[in-house]
């Protein structure tokens, strides 16, 4: 009897292919096949296919161009979130949204990196380059975030070893991998914690563990991204190029320079640089392991 092979696998996978060309981060990007709003040669798409140079794709009826010879278009902006924006691109309440403020893009769109509920301020990245996007947030990359916290209540060192120990959620375990005191009086005492995911309300959801309650708490450092002394509230900067390389080596990722900015962006992006900044945050040291 003749042994029977499969075919061999051609193209890129459909998320990846979109990710590349700044529609969204491949897990958005893998919402929109689930859901059946991608449509390969006029046929629904399914998680998983691959497509090629000759293939047509189609995203809520309409058609993608696409250049698979055009360099991927690597940006990142740093933005100091405020109190009371959500991170998301159209609120049914009509809420302001992080993306209100941000720069228009001729081509593609921003891509949030990481959330942040409505009551927390701080650092936010948002990118052109889904591929980027998707692997800072992937746990395999664990990307530990920072954050500046003041707390409510008694607070011992037992407590402090229980939340680097580890507790148990409602959606699992979880635990900070860092945790430093950084003053404060009375009640209300402030401190710097790290950890390695980004799960819903997870910061606040550890210190309730404990029986104290959360009333400030502001994102200072995501993975090498430090929020800089130059960046007020409600303000954003793009990265420059030894940032972004930097950045982008981190999740091994091969450089790509920066477009040509016109004068007039130039310009923009040094009136940012010159604003006085309203907390400078004190960092901890990097928790991430070696991989």
């Amino acid at each position: 009897m003749r042994e029977t092979t499969n075919p061999p696998v051609s193209g890129e996978k459909l998320q990846k292919v979109l990710a590349r060309m700044g529609l969204g981060s491949r897990r958005e990007v893998e919402g929109w096949i689930a859901a059946g709003r991608v449509l390969v040669n006029g046929e629904q798409a399914v998680l998983g296919c691959r497509v090629d140079s000759l293939d047509q794709i189609t995203l809520d009826g309409r058609p993608l161009k696409r250049d698979l010879n055009t360099e991927v278009v690597r940006r990142v902006i740093i933005y100091n979130k405020p109190e009371g924006e959500v991170c998301t691109r159209d609120d049914p309440e009509g809420r302001p949204t992080v993306f209100d403020r941000l720069p228009r893009l001729k081509q593609g769109r921003w891509i949030n990196i990481g959330r942040l509920d409505i009551n927390t301020t701080g650092l936010l990245l948002f990118t052109t380059d889904g591929e980027l996007a998707n692997r800072l947030m992937h746990p395999s990359w664990q990307m530990d975030r920072e954050y500046a916290v003041r707390v409510m209540g008694e607070v011992d060192e037992a407590m402090i070893e229980r939340l680097t120990t580890g507790v148990m959620l409602e959606d699992g375990p979880a635990r900070f991998t860092d945790v430093v005191t950084a003053g404060g009086e009375g009640i209300n005492r402030w401190f710097h914690v790290c950890l390695l995911e980004g799960r819903n309300r997870e910061v606040r959801r550890l210190w309730e563990s404990q029986g104290v309650r959360v009333n400030r708490l502001k994102r200072v450092r995501f993975g090498p991204v430090f929020l800089g002394p130059e960046l007020p509230v409600g303000r954003w900067r793009e990265m420059a190029q030894q940032e972004l390389d930097t950045l982008s080596a981190e999740v091994e990722l091969r450089p790509v320079s920066l477009p040509e900015a016109s004068q007039q962006e130039k310009e923009k992006r040094k009136r940012q640089a010159r604003k006085p900044s309203l907390h400078t945050p004190r960092p901890l040291r990097r928790t991430k392991p070696k991989r």
